[in-house]
């Protein structure tokens, strides 16, 4: 269980810098800014106090600590990734970590934004209520793209340090 825990740690960590070391290089290379973690934070801090969906997270009450809480969502939700993905493919994946199940793994973890965040936060379904639906759609692919080739850079990690 020990060993579950720590390669889950590493992979998941390595996985969610690499997305947010995209999610930095982005803005330059393409324009997009990276994603405004404390609003992730405000809308689960709102969860509190029993409201899960809003209009728009944006015009929500600003909420005490929302930005290193929405920080730490965004690591947990990543290590929770790991940790699953770790346990469909089994221990044999980390004695030799292949692309391809962490990247479908990675394209699967699209369902979290699309389907309860964004829907969540006023984005609606697949952020079919922003201004340029197709974009934000588009980015949230390439965004869990790179998670999943974070996850198999982050099952070699875990294997040179713990094999």
């Amino acid at each position: 269980m020990l060993d579950f825990l720590l390669n889950t740690a590493i992979v998941g960590l390595c996985a969610t810098l690499v997305m947010d070391a995209w999610s930095w290089l982005r803005q330059p290379l393409l324009g997009v800014a990276p994603p405004n973690y404390a609003l992730v934070g405000r809308w689960v801090r709102h969860m509190g106090n029993g409201q899960f969906r809003h209009p728009a997270i944006a015009q929500a009450t600003a909420m005490p600590h929302e930005a290193i809480t929405g920080w730490a969502v965004h690591y947990l939700v990543g290590l929770g990734f790991a940790g699953a993905l770790l346990l469909l493919a089994g221990p044999g994946w980390l004695s030799h970590p292949t692309l391809w199940p962490a990247l479908l793994f990675g394209l699967l973890s699209v369902a979290a934004p699309f389907l309860l965040m964004q829907p969540g936060m006023g984005a609606g379904l697949a952020a079919r209520r922003t201004p340029n639906p197709r974009a934000a759609r588009l980015q949230s692919l390439l965004t869990h793209t790179v998670f999943g080739a974070g996850l198999y850079l982050g099952g070699w990690v875990a294997h040179a340090l713990t094999h």
